[in-house]
């Protein structure tokens, strides 16, 4: 499973010309789910992104975390950061989960991220989406388990 964290100011997704979800100041995450992946690997990355010191406290310092600072976050699925070029110049996505099984652990993760009391948004599994965000910084993150 891999995160692309993004720390933003504010973020949105629209599917066809609509916005479906919009959030302030927290995350967009960009997450990819890989054929080896399940739900305690999603637990583990939740927790780390929940704990995660990248906000800056009343020093300037990254002291703070998204349930510190009571953030948002906005779930986007994204198989192609699975991508894999190591071979000419077109990517093979073998390493990407099918997606009967990604919308399964892609679910869960948003279920389990609402369970921490913050506002959680998402785009939507397997849609053409279009993400704008402002990156805060920037400062993007990325976790791998």
């Amino acid at each position: 499973m891999k995160a692309v964290i993004q720390r933003v100011n504010e973020s949105s997704v629209s599917i066809d010309n609509k916005e479906v979800a919009k959030i302030g100041k927290g995350f967009l995450i960009l997450l990819g789910i890989s054929k080896d992946d399940n739900y305690e690997k999603a637990d583990y990355l939740i927790k780390k992104i929940y704990n995660l010191r990248v906000f800056s406290d009343e020093n300037d310092k990254m002291n703070l975390s998204i349930q510190d600072i009571n953030g948002e976050i906005l779930i986007v699925s994204q198989f192609t950061l699975y991508a894999d070029c190591k071979k000419g110049n077109r990517p093979s996505f073998i390493n990407a989960a099918p997606p009967e099984n990604a919308i399964k652990i892609y679910k869960y993760f948003i279920d389990e991220c609402k369970k921490n009391n913050l506002n959680v948004q998402t785009g939507e599994f397997g849609a053409n989406m279009k993400v704008q965000l402002i990156n805060d910084g920037p400062v993007t993150i990325i976790l791998e388990n």
